[in-house]
């Protein structure tokens, strides 16, 4: 079975909070070069984020991001978490999200678009038409 998307749901900790918040990471060939981290809220919504998948790849060895969207292993006292920051003019929240579980989904989206050959998957001419029809 082939498969063009990765899903991953796990828990995380809001902003130093002691109850967890549910999200999934999600990456699909049609985007290669993007990520979505999604957080559920108390209604039962969810609160999207698309940013480069380079950024959670260079978040794990040091801080990564200069816009909405941070992610760095120093900001936790535990090696095996990362910090994610998300910031948007509604406010800030800083989550953390365990290592391991950002490694092993970062293995499953190489497989369907191995790191570094996100352009040959990449469909400009769809993307063209896309936004030529707004």
């Amino acid at each position: 079975m082939h498969t063009d998307a990765v899903h991953q749901t796990q828990f995380v900790l809001l902003n130093e909070s002691t109850t967890p918040v549910l999200s999934r990471l999600s990456y699909h060939c049609a985007e290669p070069f993007a990520v979505t981290v999604a957080f559920r809220t108390e209604r039962g919504r969810w609160i999207e984020w698309t940013f480069a998948r380079d950024l959670l790849v260079t978040g794990l060895e040091e801080p990564a991001g200069l816009g909405d969207v941070r992610i760095r292993p120093d900001l936790s006292a535990d090696p095996a978490m990362l910090t994610l920051e998300i910031e948007s003019p509604d406010g800030y929240a800083s989550f953390e999200l365990e290592r391991e579980d950002i490694e092993s989904f970062l293995e499953s989206s190489y497989e369907l678009v191995p790191l570094g050959t996100e352009s040959e998957s990449f469909d400009i001419d769809g993307l063209i038409e896309e936004i030529s029809n707004v």
